[in-house]
């Protein structure tokens, strides 16, 4: 994985439609500090160009002409474990994150073609994806409502709004920015969020991962 200042961050594409992989190259290959490695239009040229160590992340369609890009980044993550992995979909295929095999779930992120139209949401969940971060699409987040009973309902206003910024990919500054509080009282709304959601230090995995999932587990679309 490249290590910042050292060299670009190395993204290649899997996209069928020609004129979205086009937009895709352009604004991924023009943010600075990235570099699009390739671009692809199947599963089949995926498996046969990218090899491991060719790119630290991967931005995958899950539908393709010629299978499945879930299935596809699986087997590219089974290849090389330090490769991100960003999925465009153009259905909310968001709860499809929580089928992923144990050995690969981490550093996925997911967005809306239909949703998302900021290239910053986009830039911003390729640099997470990059660093094993999981990112969900923020106006897919903004529809969904916590589960009667689950542990995400039991969080308050304010928590539930800074567990769904920080599934969204901003950092504990850019949460502190955008609901007008400092960084001190993000940080304490994330570790009582934590703490109610049972989420424990373990260095082996990242909780802000582990809170992006549970939120993903256990919300629905707002009725």
């Amino acid at each position: 994985m490249s290590i910042p200042g050292t060299r670009h961050l190395r993204v290649a594409v899997v996209e069928d439609q020609p004129l979205f992989r086009s937009m895709l190259e352009r604004t991924l290959g023009g943010t600075s500090g990235m570099q699009v490695v390739a671009a692809v239009g199947t599963t089949s040229d995926a498996l046969r160009q990218f090899r491991a160590g060719f790119a630290d992340v991967v931005v995958l369609d899950i539908d393709l002409p010629d299978g499945n890009g879930i299935a596809l980044g699986v087997s590219l993550r089974r290849r090389q474990p330090s490769l991100g992995i960003l999925l465009l979909s153009a259905h909310d295929a968001m709860d499809l994150l929580l089928d992923l095999p144990q050995d690969v779930a981490a550093g996925w992120g997911y967005l809306s073609k239909t949703s998302t139209t900021s290239e910053e949401v986009l830039v911003g969940a390729v640099r997470a994806a990059a660093v094993g971060e999981t990112v969900l699409d923020p106006a897919l987040l903004a529809r969904m409502t916590p589960r009667a009973g689950s542990d995400v309902a039991r969080l308050t206003d304010r928590q539930y709004e800074v567990l769904r910024l920080l599934a969204a990919g901003l950092s504990n500054a850019g949460i502190g920015e955008r609901l007008g509080i400092t960084e001190k009282s993000v940080q304490n709304h994330v570790n009582a969020m934590y703490a109610t959601l049972g989420i424990d230090a373990d260095p082996q995995r990242n909780p802000r991962v582990s809170a992006t999932l549970r939120l993903l587990e256990e919300t629905g679309p707002a009725h």
